[in-house]
């Protein structure tokens, strides 16, 4: 108990430091980006204005509402402090509506997307690679190809695909959206079909590339266990088939636990840039419409918001593998 303390102590000292160096990169780093969003949107709001003193002072109140004109260290002390109390500013892009509202808009879209993609993906790919493993034979040699092929894919790449074949020639799902643009939200049985309809190619498109990879890691994993000296001896000992493989597969499926975390991690990169293909209403199409308008409150909320949900994902896998790992355990106790 003593030695998985330490474990635990340590892992959460890190997940702390890695909060913080990701809080203030995602606070600098947009506010490196080319360019005076203030003044962008002071001149959308300007047009028709022949007062240039009446210009100047829309843009005063601008600076001063968004920040901008104090210094770095002092922007960032505010920042700090507002973010403590969930208040991210208003989005310069989508000004009036506040940052926490457009990302309280669409965060659930994502969840509701990403988290059940992978662990479809996850689950499935681990179990196909367990099959592909014990059975070996034809099973394996029509597996591995197709595994191959699609971890190699990119989520975009695998998003457009299923566009092209699902949405455009064969006309079976619709080809964006989060649900029918003429509907508005509500509880009712159509708009529900609605958004069941929409979620398919997205969800499908992330599921895919998961099960490529998970699928061929298992399998190895599973092959390496198979052939192991404990293995070998519990056969030599009588023991049935049906147990060994329980042991094997629990050991096969540890480093599948990092798999999974490596997996949500995709979130940040290819999973985001589908939703954008699909114009799915969830965080990548928000960060999108964020950088083309130089929004960098909404981009800091928003990646911040996607970098925690990552690191919290990674800390608590890495506390269930010291739970389910013994050696873990065994490693800080001496």
């Amino acid at each position: 108990m003593k030695g998985y303390r330490n474990y635990f102590l340590k892992q959460l000292v890190w997940f702390l430091v890695t909060v913080v160096v990701a809080f203030t990169l995602n606070f600098i780093l947009p506010r490196l980006m080319p360019g005076d969003p203030v003044a962008a949107i002071v001149a959308r709001m300007a047009q028709g204005m022949s007062n240039a003193t009446g210009v100047q002072a829309v843009y005063e109140q601008y600076t001063e509402l968004f920040g901008t004109d104090k210094p770095i260290t002092e922007q960032y002390v505010i920042y700090i402090r507002n973010v403590l109390r969930g208040d991210f500013g208003y989005s310069i892009s989508q000004y009036p509506r506040t940052v926490a509202d457009v990302i309280q808009s669409s965060i659930w879209w994502t969840v509701a997307l990403q988290f059940p993609a992978i662990i479809v993906g996850w689950i499935l790919g681990n179990s196909l690679g367990a099959l592909a493993a014990y059975l070996r034979k034809g099973f394996d040699k029509v597996l591995m190809p197709i595994s191959i092929f699609l971890s190699n894919i990119p989520a975009f790449g695998m998003a457009i695909i299923l566009l092209v074949i699902f949405a455009v020639n064969l006309r079976w799902f619709p080809t964006s959206g989060g649900y029918q643009f003429d509907m508005v939200p509500s509880t009712s049985f159509e708009f529900v079909w609605s958004v069941i309809v929409h979620y398919q190619l997205p969800f499908w498109s992330i599921v895919l590339i998961t099960i490529g990879g998970q699928a061929i890691g298992m399998r190895s994993m599973a092959i390496y266990e198979l052939n192991a000296d404990y293995v070998k001896y519990a056969r030599f000992l009588g023991i049935k088939d049906s147990k060994i493989i329980r042991y094997v597969f629990r050991n096969a499926m540890l480093p599948q636990i990092t798999g999974l975390a490596l997996s949500i991690g995709t979130m940040i990169g290819g999973a985001l840039v589908a939703e954008i293909i699909f114009s799915y209403p969830g965080l990548g199409s928000t960060m999108l419409t964020a950088v083309l308008g130089g929004d960098y409150p909404l981009i800091s909320a928003a990646t911040l918001i996607v970098t925690l949900m990552v690191l919290v994902a990674f800390f608590a896998l890495e506390i269930v593998y010291g739970l389910i790992d013994p050696r873990i355990k065994a490693a800080q106790s001496e």
